[in-house]
């Protein structure tokens, strides 16, 4: 099996370690940049217009993504009434972030598929490609679940009509203890019952990108 073979490898830490810092980087820097192209300077001002990795990552955050699976980058900052068209460049800059990464995934495959056949399947290049789609991936899908912080809640609340104001707001400051919610139900669950909430969200794209790059 792939990630057998990936688990023997000594530097797959390493590997895991980059594909990690790249996919967190040019997120943060897609809403950096869609929010900057719509007329809110704040996340340049702050030096997050950038594609240094260490202007982005939280320490704990990084170090919990490693070690426990979950964790946040430094979210960037939008002041949403500096932007043109509030409401849907909001989208648009919520939607950057995941929608790097997929792209991140898809140039990922491609190249896999372009050097598959003239190298093996443990060698390392192909290894940290496949690591680099799947962590961009598990953060694309991750990040549009609708439930604040995450960049979902931004996309739905940009569809909602103006009368649920009050909803965004009171989901929008409850959202952060229903998602650290649900990851502690999640592994009571994983533990107990053998069932993973996540799991049914994220579980299938490792399997999915196999099939896709056939390595």
């Amino acid at each position: 099996m792939f990630f057998e073979r990936l688990l023997e490898d000594p530097l797959f830490f390493l590997v895991g370690l980059l594909s990690v810092v790249i996919a967190l980087t040019v997120h943060e820097f897609a809403h950096a940049v869609v929010a900057t192209y719509f007329g809110d300077d704040t996340a340049k001002a702050q030096g997050r217009l950038t594609l240094n990795p260490l202007r982005h990552l939280d320490p704990m955050g990084f170090i919990m993504m490693l070690f426990v699976g979950f964790g946040w980058a430094k979210p960037v900052p939008v002041n949403q009434y500096n932007l043109r068209n509030p409401k849907w460049s909001m989208v648009l800059v919520a939607a950057a972030g995941p929608g790097v990464n997929v792209l991140m995934a898809i140039f990922s495959i491609l190249f896999i598929r372009l050097l598959a056949n003239h190298l093996g399947s443990t060698n390392l290049l192909l290894i940290f490609l496949f690591l680099l789609a799947l962590v961009n991936a598990l953060f694309a899908v991750f990040n549009l679940i609708p439930i604040p912080p995450l960049d979902g809640s931004r996309v739905l609340f940009g569809f909602l009509p103006d009368k649920y104001i009050e909803f965004k707001q009171k989901f929008t400051q409850f959202g952060p203890f229903i998602l650290i919610g649900l990851i502690i139900l999640d592994n009571y669950l994983v533990g107990y019952a053998d069932f993973s909430l996540f799991g049914l969200i994220l579980g299938w794209i490792p399997n999915f990108l196999l099939h896709l790059t056939s390595i």
